[in-house]
């Protein structure tokens, strides 16, 4: 009996870094907006955004998984770490980075590879790694389809790219807030997270998505900046009232300093 397919966007960002919206608001729009199954939260150089979400998704009861990632700075461009527990250090090179998701068992996908700026991981280092006789440094698939603008006419190399080396294709939306999410997407046979990195693994998955229009994502700037000065602001100001407390995370115990999530805390 064939599966169901099911559908995933594993590229999304919080407050928690660059994007413009909490946890609760992201799962809340998923749940009313979007018919995903399965989400992965990966804000840049950190989980925890990502593990308050999976906790506040089960206890919420909501119909979709959360799955832990981080879009991690490496040398050789960002890359995504799924199915993550642990961060993954930064600055590393994308072969020691791959390594180190592979350690903790997680999944290895650069994000919007072969564009020729310096984020995106080249053809040639995924020729490399590819080449490469551990298969710790393998990537497991690659982000195929990202819906940013500037990226849209490098696309159909990265679709063949994958084709010919045999790379699982992911879709993604990269959203950086809730209403982009699910504006690219991952297919795959069955409805959970296990059957999604099974598809993965197995090379099993399609994807989907279509491209914002060439100023679509210049109001998201405008978003970001008034944010980032928001933050700037309260972290400054926690630090002269020396009342442990700085710029909002996104999810309940996010302005404690540390931050640490509390389940069940009515606000932040």
């Amino acid at each position: 009996m064939s599966l169901t397919s099911g559908r995933a966007d594993l590229h999304i960002h919080t407050a928690a870094s660059d994007g413009i919206a909490g946890v609760a608001e992201i799962l809340e729009h998923i749940a009313a907006r979007t018919d995903l199954d399965v989400v992965a939260i990966t804000d840049h150089e950190r989980i925890d955004a990502a593990l308050a979400a999976r906790a506040m998704a089960r206890t919420g009861g909501y119909r979709f998984e959360v799955i832990i990632g981080e879009e991690v700075t490496t040398r050789g461009g960002h890359l995504l770490g799924l199915f993550l527990e642990e961060p993954i250090r930064p600055f590393l090179s994308l072969r020691a980075s791959i390594a180190a998701i592979h350690a903790q068992g997680g999944l290895a996908i650069p994000a919007h590879p072969l564009v020729p700026f310096p984020l995106c991981v080249s053809a040639r280092s995924l020729r490399r790694l590819l080449e490469d006789a551990d298969p710790s440094v393998h990537p497991d698939g690659l982000e195929v389809f990202n819906p940013t603008s500037a990226g849209r006419p490098w696309q159909p190399r990265v679709v063949a790219f994958a084709a010919e080396h045999g790379l699982a294709a992911l879709g993604s939306s990269d959203a950086h807030r809730p209403e982009h999410i699910g504006r690219g997407t991952t297919r795959f046979p069955g409805q959970d997270a296990e059957h999604l990195r099974a598809a993965i693994m197995a090379r099993a998955t399609a994807w989907e998505g279509t491209f914002h229009g060439p100023l679509e994502q210049v109001g998201m700037l405008g978003q970001q900046v008034r944010k980032y000065a928001r933050d700037v602001r309260a972290e400054l100001s926690g630090r002269v009232r020396r009342d442990g407390t700085g710029r909002d995370l996104g999810y309940p115990g996010g302005r404690s300093r540390p931050a640490r999530f509390v389940d069940g805390e009515p606000g932040r």
